[in-house]
């Protein structure tokens, strides 16, 4: 953070539309009604909508106590919170749907219900692992996280316990047990909640919709309060949190909505980008800005991104947006190949200390991942290196041991002469509230010097992190008191929006989401995990490539891709990179070469019959395509699915966590004879080989057809 001492506060008279690019001014400036944000990675969408708040407040045509935006994580709500901040906007209310509900629902509470508040169940991982028991249903801790996960899919779609068969049916759910069985389970686990008084977050945005609905007086009192919304990251809205919109409404249409479709990651989750791209059926007079100036990622970012989202199937024409880079050029996105995770993961190390280096702030660098189990590798290899990281989404910010003593003690400070809601001493210089929190840290451990690596610079870090917050506020706040540093502490705390913290980030590509970073690096970009081995269908293909396209967007300058060939040292080398780097890795570099199967290539798929290119999920998966003949040999397709139903009973597990009924398929036509012409079949990677691959194959050469096998490979 630089020196806050002169630092010149905000100009809250200055037009919130200067200094706005054409599209970004028409939408700020548009009037009041609705207005659809389109909105590409990078574009400036909070800068938009925040400036649009101001310019709105600004012109009186609304009160600020009176605007309501919402978005869908606590850091997002922090962001616009801060921004709005700076634009001297105060008493805009910025949150999440479930955080707006939650403090809705409380107030109106007594008037609904009349009784005490329930309390709120922070996991319902327990209470569903009682009810799956009380049916005879596993209990195992990965299954019950699935069936709980069902549930929220349920109820944020608003399929109620006796809905969700024919539902469950009609798309195609499967969780590895009968729709009834889950039914049951939902109704209760809903019964036994209700018994003990307890509201599961889901029951936020349901509860507070149905006080809006069947109770006049409260949607009165609400209509009243707010007149104007905002809604941000519209693309993944669930039914449920529309459904809410509608009630906050309430007939009106002074809403703003953001999104871009090409974002839309959360589908798991009953999150749909259908509401985005029907609004302006909905509201036929509505104002429509395409944002399509991308002012985080250079062109050779930028262009890369293009050409992953370009090769999208079944694009809406309204998610159809194309980037346009306006930053300097930078450096070509670089693509590496690795014999194994290790090596991967050092190699990274390695490029990251270079980086570091070379003046790139360790902060401004992450690495993505996309699943949570691959960070290990990671954290070790920088370790190694004694580079400083974050693992995002690991321990809560607020619930470490140093951070929680730290704020009891700033808490204490406010008790004193110079706290309170007095001006922080040499507040006119800008350097007292600062000059006293450091004063309070450095009695917790904040030294002038941070440790070299470890425990205890992780410690350091979030400290400094608090020190860095203060100095925000100095430099943002008319009134920077030691009184209003912790109130904003206690928000943040509430809110689960921690300050920023040193080191390289590490997280999952859905964590990323709505971050940036100077240089990216995405890992582990092999079939099987990019696109993830359960997305078996052409839409979980797509979404997949979504959230590909979302990682390589988060790079502002540097964006390096790799892959392995192989989990561990000494392994086979069956894995092939991710499908999704066809023709973004350049013809002359070394791992564009066409490999043996043991080589790990990745050719682009062509059909075995006829040679012709292979575009859908399933035809990939066939190794032909649909116009093809078939050739699956049913009764080693029956075999296979008994020998599934046995493995899934004895892991515990759903059968598609063995093998998807795709993958089956694939192998019952193909009938591979040895370990390379199985794992040549897309959907099974060194990890189904390892674990499954001995018995496959001898349920295939029991077939009495085996000696025919290759016929047609």
């Amino acid at each position: 953070m630089p020196n806050v001492a002169g630092v010149v506060r905000p100009d809250r008279e200055r037009d919130p539309l200067a200094g706005l690019d054409p599209e970004q001014r028409a939408a700020a400036g548009a009037p009041r009604g609705p207005v659809c944000v389109l909105a590409g990675a990078g574009t400036g969408k909070t800068r938009t909508i925040t400036r649009r708040i101001a310019h709105l407040v600004r012109a009186g045509h609304v009160s600020a106590n009176q605007v309501l935006a919402v978005t869908f994580t606590a850091r997002a709500a922090g962001e616009l919170r801060d921004r709005l901040r700076r634009l001297g906007v105060e008493g805009a209310q910025a949150r999440t749907f479930h955080a707006a509900a939650l403090r809705q629902l409380r107030y109106f509470w007594p008037r609904v219900v009349g009784d005490t508040p329930w309390e709120l169940l922070d996991h319902k991982i327990r209470l569903v692992g009682r009810a799956a028991a009380t049916l005879d249903l596993p209990t195992e801790v990965e299954v019950v996280r699935d069936l709980a996960g069902e549930i929220e899919w349920a109820k944020a779609s608003l399929v109620g316990p006796e809905d969700y068969p024919a539902v469950a049916a009609r798309r195609g759910r499967d969780v590895g047990h009968p729709a009834e069985k889950i039914a049951e389970l939902y109704r209760t686990y809903e019964r036994a909640k209700n018994d003990r008084r307890l509201l599961d977050f889901d029951d936020l945005l349901l509860h507070t919709t149905a006080a809006l609905e069947e109770h006049r007086s409260v949607a009165e009192e609400f209509h009243e309060r707010y007149r104007c919304f905002v809604v941000d990251e519209y693309q993944d809205v669930t039914p449920a949190q529309q459904r809410l919109l509608d009630a906050w409404l309430g007939g009106r249409d002074d809403v703003t909505v953001v999104g871009d479709a090409n974002q839309t990651i959360y589908s798991f989750g009953g999150a749909s980008p259908r509401p985005l791209l029907d609004f302006t059926r909905r509201y036929p007079d509505a104002t429509v800005v395409r944002l399509e100036r991308d002012y985080r990622s250079s062109p050779q970012v930028v262009a890369l991104a293009n050409r992953v989202i370009g090769a999208a199937r079944g694009r809406p024409a309204g998610s159809r947006l194309t980037l346009v880079g306006q930053r300097p050029d930078g450096p070509e996105p670089a693509f590496s190949e690795h014999p194994d995770e290790e090596a991967e993961a050092a190699a990274v190390a390695a490029r990251v200390d270079e980086l570091i280096g070379a003046g790139t702030d360790a902060g401004e660098i992450a690495v993505l991942f996309r699943v949570n189990a691959q960070s290990e590798a990671y954290e070790k290899a920088l370790s190694e290196r004694g580079v400083p990281y974050v693992v995002r989404g690991g321990e809560r910010f607020f619930a470490r041991t140093e951070i929680r003593r730290a704020m009891a003690a700033l808490r204490t400070a406010t008790a004193r002469p110079e706290g309170g809601s007095a001006p922080a001493p040499g507040a006119g210089e800008g350097d007292g509230l600062v000059r006293v929190v450091r004063e309070v840290l450095s009695r917790e451990g904040l030294t002038a010097r941070a440790p070299s690596g470890g425990a205890a610079r992780e410690r350091w870090n979030g400290l400094r992190a608090l020190l860095d917050l203060a100095e925000d506020l100095v430099a943002t706040s008319e009134n920077p008191t030691l009184a209003r540093y912790v109130a904003e502490l206690e928000q943040r705390a509430s809110a689960q929006h921690p300050p920023e913290v040193g080191g390289v980030t590490l997280a999952s590509l859905h964590a990323a989401k709505g971050l940036e970073w100077d240089a990216v690096f995405l890992v582990g970009l092999a079939d099987g995990t990019v696109p993830i081995q359960h997305a078996d269908t052409d839409e979980a293909i797509e979404e997949e490539r979504r959230l590909f396209y979302v990682g390589v967007t988060r790079a502002r300058e540097h964006l390096s891709l790799s892959w392995s060939l192989a989990r561990a040292p000494g392994r086979r080398a069956h894995r092939r990179r991710s499908r999704f780097l066809q023709g973004l890795v350049p013809d002359d570099h070394p791992a564009s070469r066409v490999r043996d199967r043991r080589g790990g290539g990745a050719p682009k798929p062509v059909c075995r019959v006829c040679g012709a290119p292979l575009l859908s999920t399933m035809d990939v998966k066939l190794g032909r395509c649909g116009r093809c003949p078939a050739d699956v040999d049913t009764d080693l397709l029956a075999r296979l699915q008994e020998w599934r139903r046995e493995r899934a009973r004895e892991l515990k597990v759903p059968p598609f966590v063995v093998f998807t009924d795709a993958t089956l398929s694939a192998i019952a036509e193909q009938r591979p004879t040895d370990e390379s012409a199985l794992v040549s079949i897309a959907g099974i990677g060194a990890t189904k080989l390892e674990r499954f691959g001995g018995e496959v194959l001898a349920v295939v050469r029991s077939s009495p057809d085996q000696g025919d096998a290759s016929v047609g490979r």
